[in-house]
């Protein structure tokens, strides 16, 4: 996944920072937009596993900082929720001005709240997802108890939310009040899907059967369960992103595109490791793969060891050799299935190996072929398996040069 840092204002004038997420390739089949939590940034943990599920699918994701919040400009005790709602639609009016309209919307808690009111205004969009949305903006009113008789006492009131400090005014709580989300529900003309955890304990469920009773069809619901709001645990917010990729290639027009393979400027296969763990996203000739290591080895068994790959390279080379050389000499060959297994064994074991100290790589290989063949077909496909270029590769010398990328090279 790819990271780009963009900056760009509001109807204020107010300079937002935002990270647009795309694939390796830069080539995106659809555009999402992200809206993060009340007080929360771009950052959250769990915004940051959503875009890279969906990213992996090939959606690029624009996750940006309300006014006053993390490192956008602006002072956030002068914002209202009506101001993110303007923020939301400058966002959208970036996006379609530099890279193309939003078709997905997605929010979570007051920023799912935001997203519905502000999807009427943003043209582009064809589908729409709360996660843990409020469906009364008032509601958070409500949560802030002693804190509403001090903002009307003096017109404002210091609050501390998620370990920092923020001073909400009497014109926030106003703004609030005025909004009848029902109704802007009733309108939408989008598909849109309601994800909430019955355990949310911020924002009660009731809020996401609201949401999904005022709205008309197409409209889905999933259950974050045993989520908490923020999503706080890694494996709930990588599945809601996964959920929402596969969710939304119902709404998208992306069926005749997937079959298209951009033009790879560049053509090399990339790793790309982040610095917690060993998770990798790969990219292999416009395909996005992803790459790990066991647990037992310090991973988290998301994707294939690389040794797996290595293993899957050699497969996939020996069944695409014998059957590629079957159809050329026209034999009745349905199927030819590789398996593998690879480990590392003390040399002096080996029968055929001349140097008899240390360690070698052993691969087991074990062809099955499938079809009314003879026993010398059989048998000369058992030969040309042996043939196959991976398979000549490794028992090739190799060389594997490493150069370092310069610094201005590198990309932000």
């Amino acid at each position: 996944m790819k990271q780009r840092k963009v900056t760009f204002t509001n109807n204020e004038g107010i300079e937002l920072a935002g990270l647009l997420d795309l694939p390796e390739d830069e080539q995106p089949l659809a555009w999402a937009l992200f809206a993060h939590c009340f007080t929360c940034s771009k950052n959250i943990k769990a915004v940051a596993s959503i875009s890279r599920a969906l990213v992996h699918r090939r959606i690029a994701v624009l996750r940006f900082d309300f006014t006053g919040i993390g490192d956008s400009g602006g002072d956030f005790s002068a914002t209202t929720f009506s101001s993110e709602i303007e923020d939301l639609v400058a966002a959208a009016d970036f996006m379609a001005r530099e890279y193309q309209g939003p078709q997905i919307l997605i929010g979570h808690s007051l920023g799912g709240t935001a997203v519905l009111q502000a999807t009427g205004r943003i043209p582009s969009a064809t589908a729409v997802v709360t996660i843990g949305a409020l469906f009364d903006p008032a509601h958070v009113t409500r949560r802030m108890g002693d804190v509403q008789q001090e903002i009307a006492t003096n017109g404002e009131a210091k609050v501390e939310l998620g370990g920092r400090p923020y001073t909400l005014k009497k014109a926030f709580f106003d703004d609030l009040d005025r909004h009848d989300l029902g109704q802007t529900i009733g309108e939408l003309k989008t598909a849109l899907l309601v994800m909430h955890s019955p355990r949310d304990l911020i924002v009660a469920i009731d809020n996401a059967a609201k949401i999904y009773q005022f709205a008309k069809h197409p409209k889905s619901f999933i259950s974050l369960d045993p989520a908490d709001h923020l999503l706080s645990r890694k494996e709930d917010a990588r599945y809601a992103g996964e959920m929402i990729a596969a969710w939304v290639r119902r709404y998208l027009d992306i069926a005749g595109e997937e079959g298209k393979r951009p033009e790879i400027i560049d053509n090399r296969v990339t790793a790309r490791t982040g610095p917690d763990g060993f998770f990798t996203d790969l990219f292999v000739n416009g395909h996005p793969l992803v790459a790990d290591e066991p647990i037992s080895y310090g991973g988290t068994n998301r994707g294939p060891s690389p040794y797996d790959y290595l293993l899957a390279a050699l497969g996939a080379c020996t069944s695409m050799t014998v059957q590629m050389y079957a159809r050329h000499k026209e034999w009745p060959l349905q199927d030819a299935v590789t398996r593998l297994r690879h480990a590392k064994i003390h040399a002096e074991d080996c029968e055929h190996c001349e140097d008899k100290t240390g360690k070698i790589d052993r691969f087991e290989r074990e062809l099955e072929l499938i079809g009314d063949l003879t026993d010398e077909q059989r048998q000369r496909l058992l030969e040309i398996a042996e043939k196959c270029p991976v398979h000549r590769t490794l028992h090739s010398e190799v060389l594997v040069e490493t150069v370092l990328r310069e610094k201005n090279m590198e990309k932000p």
